[in-house]
């Protein structure tokens, strides 16, 4: 009776200790989002680091270096989807005008099938306007919502890098630290468990990075003959959102109809895009993925949604795109230590007898 209810009290203190946690996390995203993303590219680049300090330059300057290619990676990112930005806003009035018709028979489908009453639809939306799009907001009090949250993310983005650097440059300071932390017989098999993360989350994103790569060159075809401007630069950026598993793929999709179907009204151009995206999903899914991924990181799929869904509630886009490396860090860890073992076999990919 009494093991019975000491089980009980256990699972009660992990469910009421999970969620604390979870909540504290949620609290600490402006802290801990930054920390972690970090962490993360700092692997990425890690073995370019060791490289460079063993053969050319210390570790201060191949640190730097590092950090640096990071940043203008990222500024090119950045370009990238300002620019098709841009371009969207300035098509903009052509594609009310396009879209005018559909918007149109939408309001219409809205009035024959749903209790919405035009009153009620146009009361909000005027005519020639577009449902949920057309919002009206004060104009000084946009200006300065968008200036509050630029600086703040400019905040964000700049100590990113700052992390990368000192976790780059004294990297070696902190796994003393984790090792201090542990008796001298267990050493060796922590500082293996610190490697075997480390290893992981390079391969798995090292092969992200090459799949992202054939997939742009995919996308890019595919919506260049289908008629879709700027196809070079959607398919670009529709790639790089695959690092989001399933949900970016989704965000792809309705980028690249958004740009090119509303801006063309064009239905044929709207049909070339959805089968770009099909058939390259399809590549993706099952020749692509399971050739240059293929088992690196080793996670079960149906977690694998679970944190994407988790990591997007608790820290909205940044969380789901370190969900996976995340989760990969911690299924190693779990598989390594006895107690968490049973988890870590949860967490991971079932193997076949």
């Amino acid at each position: 009776m009494k093991k019975s209810q000491s089980r009980a009290f256990s699972v009660f203190i992990l469910i009421v200790g999970s969620y604390f946690f979870i909540k504290g996390i949620a609290a600490g995203q402006s802290f801990l989002a930054p920390l972690v993303t970090a962490v993360i590219l700092a692997l990425i680049v890690l073995p370019l680091s060791r490289k460079m300090e063993g053969r050319i330059i210390g570790r201060s300057f191949s640190s730097f270096v590092s950090t640096l290619l990071i940043f203008i990676f990222s500024l090119f990112f950045f370009a990238l989807c300002s620019l098709q930005i841009k371009s969207f806003v300035d098509d903009w009035p052509e594609i009310k005008r396009t879209m005018a018709p559909e918007v149109e028979e939408f309001k219409t489908f809205l009035f024959e099938h749903t209790p919405m009453s035009k009153e009620s639809l146009e009361a909000n939306y005027p005519e020639g306007s577009i449902p949920f799009l057309d919002k009206p907001l004060n104009e000084g009090a946009r200006a300065l919502s968008f200036l509050r949250q630029a600086m703040n993310f400019l905040g964000v983005y700049l100590l990113t890098f700052i992390y990368i650097f000192f976790i780059l440059n004294y990297r070696k300071h902190y796994k003393q630290f984790l090792l201090r932390l542990f008796p001298d017989r267990k050493k060796h098999h922590i500082k293996r468990i610190l490697e075997k993360s480390a290893e992981v989350v390079q391969d798995y994103l090292l092969g992200r990075l090459i799949l992202m790569s054939i997939l742009a060159v995919l996308y890019s075809i595919g919506l260049g003959l289908s008629g879709v401007e700027n196809y070079i630069l959607i398919g670009i950026i529709a790639s790089l959102l695959t690092l989001i598993p399933w949900i970016g793929n989704i965000i792809g999709l309705a980028m690249a109809m958004a740009f090119g179907y509303l801006t063309s009204g064009d239905l044929n151009v709207l049909w070339g895009i959805i089968i770009t995206f099909t058939v390259s999903q399809f590549l993706e899914s099952y020749i692509l993925q399971p050739y240059i991924v293929g088992d690196k990181v080793g996670l079960h799929p149906f977690f694998v949604i679970i944190f994407v869904i988790l990591g997007g509630a608790v820290w909205g886009l940044m969380g789901m795109v370190l969900s996976i490396p995340v989760m990969a860090i911690v299924t190693i860890v779990f598989q390594n230590i006895d107690p968490l073992n049973p988890l870590g076999f949860l967490f991971g990919k079932e193997t076949e007898d």
